[in-house]
């Protein structure tokens, strides 16, 4: 058996570095690895998050055609990163797409070198062929699904086995999503952008603009709430931006004037600020038409103590629990959603301060960005024979006696002498 590197070189790669989740999941692994005491690397064709990224401390290659689905690109980009690996001294690569997956899959062939996946989207199979072109995610030496929903999808339809299987939930940043770190200033700032009077109830809906996503939904909803109480006072603001070339967005628009809701509803497009967005909010809306691989935006609204409103399938099922940390309704129940809108719009201020409390002290427990980067560590771990998720766990602790420290005037004990 070969000794474990050590410094191992993690590569991590996928399309591009802009919005999304997919994105964001890399970045957070590439601090992680970075903060314990590992390289980083990773391969896309670029994007606006890239600054980002090397100020972590991580290294970015260009692929242009990183998110080809061309075969003869796929083979082509596979063997520039055969390369890459070989003159990086890449350790292992995590693949988080699938046109990417396949060239890393055949780089990683081509150089031995331990080949990880994960699995974050819905990535049906409605067409011959989709399948095979899927389960290149299910293919890596460890595969990584972001909810038990997304595992057992895994288990039943591509046949990954508990040895290769890891269900590693995405995470919420409490440091970022914390009614503490958001000031009024920033809340009164995004009120002011999106004109909406003081003191008026906002329900949020973040969110891409697309069908499936459910803003028609909610609209048909928020219309049946306005014919039950017409006097209700609300303002719902849909967060979200709309796919170029995609006519949604004033189809939306369009269809709210229709039902006599232009003056109470907002589309603000891309916000820039989501936990000021949280914030100013008094319930969030989750209305998806189809089941959610995970939705990120459900634990971040729970993490800033906001009751939120889901479509009760997929990982939605594991991050709100009915009546407690949230309200779930059956998927495209107009009137089952108008009555949970109007459930929380009517409860006593402390009623949903009691459910916004319960949802954060869920997610500190279960659904936080520290956990999902130790337990990611640990799969790697799992396969080169490291320690990264204990350097990591060690650097965390040191980090926060540090902060802890400075704000204290007695000394405190190093975590290096309680883990001694």
């Amino acid at each position: 058996m070969t000794n474990p590197p050590s410094s191992p070189v993690i590569l991590q790669i996928l399309p591009a570095l802009n919005q999304g989740g997919v994105e964001r999941g890399t970045l957070e692994m590439a601090d992680a690895i970075t903060q314990a005491g590992a390289k980083a690397v990773v391969v896309s064709a670029g994007g606006r998050l890239v600054p980002a990224l090397e100020r972590l401390g991580a290294t970015h290659i260009m692929l242009p055609t990183c998110g080809s689905k061309n075969p003869l690109i796929i083979m082509r980009n596979a063997r520039h990163l055969a390369r890459i690996i070989q003159e990086h001294q890449v350790s292992l690569v995590h693949a988080r797409s699938r046109a990417p997956a396949w060239v890393a899959r055949l780089a990683c062939r081509r150089t031995d070198t331990p080949f990880v996946t994960t699995w974050h989207g819905v990535h049906a199979n409605s067409f011959p062929g989709k399948k095979r072109y899927n389960a290149v995610l299910a293919a890596g030496d460890r595969v990584i699904a972001i909810s038990r929903h997304i595992g057992q999808r895994l288990a039943e339809e591509y046949h990954v086995g508990p040895d290769r299987l890891r269900v590693i939930p995405r995470g919420a940043d409490i440091r970022q999503f914390s009614p503490e770190a958001v000031s009024g200033q920033r809340v009164h700032t995004l009120s002011e952008a999106w004109a909406l009077p003081p003191d008026t109830p906002v329900i949020l809906m973040p969110g891409r603009l697309t069908e499936w996503k459910g803003q028609r939904f909610l609209l048909d909803a928020l219309a049946r709430l306005k014919k039950q109480t017409p006097t209700l006072p609300w303002y719902c603001v849909f967060a979200g931006s709309c796919p170029a070339k995609s006519t949604y967005g004033q189809e939306l628009a369009t269809y709210a004037q229709t039902l006599g809701l232009a003056e109470q509803v907002r589309f603000a497009g891309h916000c820039q600020d989501m936990p000021a967005a949280l914030a100013l909010s008094t319930a969030v809306v989750i209305p998806s038409l189809r089941p959610e691989p995970f939705g990120r935006v459900v634990v971040e609204a729970q993490a800033m103590c906001r009751p939120v409103i889901v479509t009760s399938h997929g990982a939605a099922l594991e991050t709100v629990q009915h009546g407690m940390t949230g309200l779930s309704v059956p998927p495209g129940d107009t009137e089952a959603l108008a009555d949970a809108l109007s459930a929380v719009l009517h409860a006593a201020p402390e009623g949903r301060l009691a459910m916004g409390q319960a949802a954060r002290a869920m997610v500190l427990e279960h659904y936080t960005t520290l956990t999902m980067q130790t337990a990611t560590l640990a799969v790697y771990d799992d396969i080169l024979g490291t320690c990264l998720a204990e350097q990591f766990a060690l650097h965390v602790a040191e980090a926060q006696w540090q902060a802890e420290a400075e704000k204290n005037a007695f000394p405190l004990l190093h975590p290096t002498a309680v883990a001694g």
